[in-house]
């Protein structure tokens, strides 16, 4: 057996950015799973799996990360309201990005040029890139897991990616998957060239965290 191939489970976690054990699905077996049970297992259980090498990975989502996400969401479809300029999804926006690697951005925004025939497509996990996504920390994400999704989704095509940590109270934004900067509560996120004149307040975003009933 040539040694470059994986061979164990171990092999298999460590590619896969030594993500904990009980998010890897077992059933199909890793290295067995298609783009076919991704959605087949979201219809039967309500879990949402990324595909990663033919493994599934359930994806991470806390309640805290869930609401920055819904939050972003929210001012993001304001924005294109006024900006037609394409659509945006949340993290049950599935897309294949290359191959069989099928992933699930919390928040993402896609180019009316990169949609199929420029419309709103009736596949489950349709064959698209993102321009733009968002990727809202969980405690399970691994730095090599997140490393990994960077490294696909620029290879894929993404143009600009925020990272934001709840914990942290900060976001990267990447430009490239190793080109990034820190912002953290007293800055501005910009949309830049690819969401021209959309900000968000990270002060505003981050005090969600503090509400309490009035």
């Amino acid at each position: 057996m040539n040694p470059s191939v994986s061979t164990s489970l171990a092999d298999r976690l460590t590619d896969l950015g030594n993500v904990p054990l009980d998010r890897v699905r077992c059933d199909p077996p890793p290295g067995k799973a298609t783009v076919e049970d991704v959605h087949r297992l979201r219809q039967l259980e309500g879990k949402l799996y990324e595909l990663i090498d033919n493994t599934l990975v359930e994806k991470a989502m806390g309640w805290q990360e869930s609401m920055l996400a819904g939050l972003i969401l929210h001012w993001l479809h304001d924005y294109l309201e006024g900006h037609p300029l394409g659509l945006a999804t949340g993290a049950d926006g599935m897309t294949r990005l290359f191959g069989d690697t099928v992933r699930g951005p919390d928040v993402a925004f896609v180019s009316w040029a990169r949609l199929p025939d420029g419309r709103v497509p009736e596949q489950p996990i349709p064959d698209m890139v993102p321009d733009f996504v968002v990727e809202v920390l969980s405690v399970s994400n691994t730095r090599g897991e997140m490393s990994r999704k960077r490294r696909e989704y620029f290879h894929a095509g993404v143009q600009l990616a925020w990272m934001v940590d709840p914990r942290g109270r900060s976001v990267a934004v990447f430009e490239s998957a190793e080109q990034f900067t820190i912002l953290n509560e007293s800055d501005v996120l910009d949309g830049g060239k690819v969401l021209p004149g959309w900000k968000v307040s990270l002060a505003e975003l981050f005090a969600a965290l503090d509400r309490k009933a009035p």
